[in-house]
């Protein structure tokens, strides 16, 4: 386990039940998790955050992967809990992600949020859920979700884009169409509204940071 300076007991508790404890400083969720990676005793590596844990289905399905490997990198699909409902649709299922790797064959991006796997195989699916569990509520996820549209707003200014009035209301607007009636977020009832209603909001803000950081100087 890699902690960045947790006050809360995690390290004490991952210790009791026989984790590695490793203390790193913040480097971007990108780059902390490539650290973590690094500091792994073996090669197969099954990336998990504090909140998330496996379901009995896709443990059984992990083990039978790793008896014989098809792939060098395996997916799953993550189920998010919002407002006390586990979502089936929109943005919060099935969210496809790539947790399980061979370390080298696969590396982290340096991004500072919305960090993704890096691979140039064809993933191999893994049956069951990967269950995030946040204990936030509303409030406090909304404040990460400005944390996030800030730091992503950073990344692309660095990387020299812009965003005009066109790409704010676009983007979320589309967004909402994908999410809520394409992918049958409505069936979530109000917590899949709210869900994909806040994904929409941060594509506007993101946009909107953006455009305001063309506009400043730094």
């Amino acid at each position: 386990m890699v902690d960045s300076g947790s006050t809360d007991g995690t390290r004490e508790l991952a210790a009791k039940y026989g984790a590695r404890v490793v203390t790193q400083e913040w480097l971007g969720f990108g780059r902390q998790k490539q650290a973590a990676t690094d500091q792994a005793a073996n090669d197969w590596v099954l990336s998990l955050d504090a909140d998330e844990r496996l379901s009995p289905e896709l443990a059984a399905s992990l083990v039978r992967a790793l008896q014989s490997p098809a792939a060098s990198v395996y997916r799953m699909a993550r189920r998010n809990r919002f407002m006390g409902r586990w979502l089936r649709h929109g943005e919060g299922y099935p969210d496809w992600s790539a947790r399980l790797y061979h370390r080298g064959k696969a590396r982290w991006s340096d991004d500072v949020v919305h960090e993704k796997l890096l691979f140039s195989s064809t993933p191999g699916t893994l049956e069951g859920d990967l269950l995030h569990k946040s204990a936030e509520d509303l409030a406090r996820y909304l404040d990460k979700q400005n944390r996030y549209t800030t730091l992503a707003a950073m990344a692309l200014h660095e990387q020299g884009r812009t965003a005009g009035a066109a790409k704010l209301v676009i983007s979320p607007l589309a967004r909402f169409i994908k999410f809520y009636f394409l992918r049958l977020g409505f069936l979530d009832g109000v917590p899949g509204l709210v869900h994909v209603s806040i994904g929409c909001m941060n594509s506007f803000m993101k946009y909107a940071k953006l455009a305001e950081l063309g506009r400043s100087p730094l």
